[in-house]
């Protein structure tokens, strides 16, 4: 039996309960989370790790509010697909959502669509009612730090003081709902625009922590300054405030995070994996050097 073969009996016996009869079985992705199409227009996502830090639904509770209500105002967002209900779902001990199929297309994101798509779901997202968990990813990152042992000692308490000392500085800031996790990999290019996708992150927290998550690898990593500048032009143009102390801190956040996540997300890591965590390793030890 395939290690596949339970999370996609989930997922399809879902389906057939809400009146679906899949036709297919397309891995889109397989990892932490199993992505799979089973129908023309219906894409399911299943949580696969059943041993990460993230346990039940809650989290899924939040993405799927936070995406109809993104979707309700017309927002350049994937959406939940309308034939079954919001869920979440579980079913054989894995919890799931359900969303429309998309069509990606080749082309890159222009820059400036990046930064206009981001303020238009920032201003859709300030009316969102729902209370959501202030900073969570910094808080969820120190919880992960103080329960497993991911990295020497030193690293460990670099990281734990570099999230601390910026849940301390952003605090103040005006909060409202976020993506959580607006990088590059969770936009889509398709036939129906440039459109965001996986929401699992939301929380609430000042609107530079998106900003500096969709910038950090042009910014740190490639030095793509061209980029970087447009995307920040275009959030302007749209109507966005950017505060520069905010997103210099969320910056080093961000970087901090994603250290944390990594042996978790990447277990195995290759060589361009393995170098990119020790060159965030690095920025950070140098106290952010933005």
């Amino acid at each position: 039996m395939s290690s596949l073969d339970l999370p996609i009996r989930a997922a399809t016996e879902t389906a057939i309960a809400h009146g679906i009869t899949p036709d297919r079985c397309d891995i889109l992705q397989n990892g932490s989370t199993l992505v799979l199409r089973l129908t023309d227009t219906l894409v399911a996502r299943v949580v696969q790790d059943g041993d990460g830090p993230r346990q039940g639904t809650e989290w899924f509770a939040r993405e799927n509010a936070i995406a109809e209500h993104l979707s309700r105002h017309g927002a350049p967002v994937i959406p939940l697909h309308p034939a079954l209900p919001p869920g979440p779902h579980e079913h054989l001990g894995y919890p799931m959502n359900f969303w429309k199929f998309v069509t990606r297309i080749a082309a890159e994101p222009d820059p400036r669509e990046i930064g206009r798509t981001l303020r238009q779901c920032h201003d859709i997202m300030r009316s969102f009612s729902e209370p959501l968990p202030k900073l969570a990813i910094l808080t969820e990152s120190i919880a992960i730090l103080n329960d497993r042992t991911l990295f020497p000692e030193s690293t460990q308490q670099m990281l734990r003081d570099h999230l601390t000392a910026s849940i301390d500085f952003l605090s103040p800031y005006p909060q409202q709902a976020l993506h959580g996790d607006a990088h590059m990999g969770n936009l889509m290019n398709t036939t129906e625009g440039l459109l965001w996708t996986d929401w699992e992150d939301t929380f609430a927290g000042p609107v530079e922590w998106d900003v500096a998550s969709i910038i950090w690898n042009a910014q740190i990593l490639d030095e793509d300054h061209a980029t970087v500048s447009a995307i920040l032009a275009a959030y302007r143009d749209a109507g966005g405030r950017i505060d520069e102390n905010a997103l210099r801190q969320s910056l080093i956040a961000r970087a901090a995070v994603i250290t944390a996540w990594y042996p978790i997300l990447y277990p195995n890591p290759n060589a361009e994996r393995q170098s990119k965590l020790q060159r965030r390793i690095e920025w950070l030890e140098r106290s952010g050097g933005a």
